[in-house]
């Protein structure tokens, strides 16, 4: 595969970057984007049709994380390169994108408290929130009374292109100065773990930087890597047995969220982008922020909806599947109607871009 330019980061197909013609990017990114909103889907569906507790979430464990990692890989690849890191206007873009996502975060728990009966406790997100909630929600990441709020991720990824907008000034000076931020924050969080303290924002901010890091491999590398698919699959099938025995302690979060998104990226690359479905899981890729967002919304109507119905394992299945296709039907619609009327095109840039 020749080295083309990266696609945006995961909020969506309007940046700058997106605006370059289309053969520039990479397809098997954005099927590994787009793989992860599905596996989101699974994930979901899960916590709300079937239970927030089950020992199959261990092998989901690497979600979350793989959402920053991939978001941290593709800032480095898309921002980090020589030609770029002297652009005064990239951090400043970076920025505007970090508080457009804690915005959008803001505004969509806002909304689930007002709308939503009981979510709130007729109060808005804001008013319904102590001072030790909103630390929780907002610098450590750790909810001890139950969730807190939705699309979490979104926060750790709001604080990556913020933090990263002030290392990328840094870097015209030190080259290696996401390495050295990956190590210190590795450092800290070894430390608290020592004190037996915890702060989930921190471990997944960490993994964000480390895609960073990452992101340095060109595309010509990872490709040769991944010429050895069943050396991949049998270190991945030992993870699998691993966190089997172990359960998922960070250090083997981190490593799967490397081996998951590698196993992904080689599908991609081999499905290639002339198949209907390939061509509809890259389409999510480009929207992943809108696939993410939808998918929930999708599944909160549906479990709404059939709460009073008693779903066997059939029935079961076509919600999961429903929902999958519906989310998928609606970035469809969204890339057609963006194509079609300029005013959907321009309301999507100004909330996405």
């Amino acid at each position: 595969m020749s080295q083309p330019t990266t696609s945006e980061i995961p909020r969506g197909e309007g940046t700058e970057v997106a605006k370059r013609t289309k053969a520039e990017r990479i397809p098997a990114l954005d099927f590994t984007k787009g793989s992860l909103v599905l596996i989101m889907v699974l994930y979901h569906w899960l916590n709300y049709f079937i239970g927030p507790q089950g020992f199959f979430y261990v092998y989901l464990r690497f979600l979350p994380p793989s959402f920053i990692f991939i978001t941290g890989f593709l800032i480095s690849h898309v921002y980090l390169q020589a030609d770029k890191i002297t652009d005064a206007r990239i951090p400043r873009r970076l920025v505007i994108r970090g508080l457009k996502i804690l915005t959008i975060f803001f505004v969509l728990n806002e909304l689930i408290s007002l709308v939503i009966p009981g979510a709130g406790n007729g109060k808005s997100f804001g008013e319904s929130f102590s001072a030790s909630a909103l630390t929780s929600v907002y610098i450590t990441g750790n909810s001890t009374g139950g969730k807190l709020a939705a699309f979490t991720i979104l926060v750790p990824i709001a604080y990556l292109l913020i933090l990263s907008a002030g290392l990328l000034v840094l870097c015209r000076v030190y080259r290696y100065i996401f390495h050295v931020a990956s190590i210190v924050s590795l450092l800290s969080i070894f430390v608290l773990g020592l004190n037996g303290d915890k702060n989930g924002i921190l471990e997944l901010l960490t993994v964000g930087l480390l895609g960073v890091s990452v992101g340095h491999i060109s595309i010509q590398k990872v490709n040769v890597v991944l010429r050895h698919p069943l050396t991949l699959f049998f270190v991945y099938l030992c993870y699998l047995v691993t966190i089997t025995v172990w359960d998922v302690p960070y250090p083997l979060q981190v490593i799967g969220v490397c081996l998951t998104l590698a196993v992904i990226y080689w599908l991609g690359t081999i499905s290639g982008d002339s198949g209907a479905i390939p061509r509809s899981v890259i389409l999510l890729g480009k929207y992943s922020l809108l696939g993410y967002i939808g998918q929930i919304a999708i599944l909160q109507l549906g479990r709404r909806g059939l709460r009073h119905v008693n779903l066997g394992p059939w029935e079961l299945c076509m919600t999961l599947f429903g929902a999958a296709a519906l989310t998928m039907m609606a970035i469809e619609a969204t890339d057609r109607a963006r194509a079609k009327a300029r005013i959907v095109n321009a309301v999507y840039t100004a909330v996405f871009n």
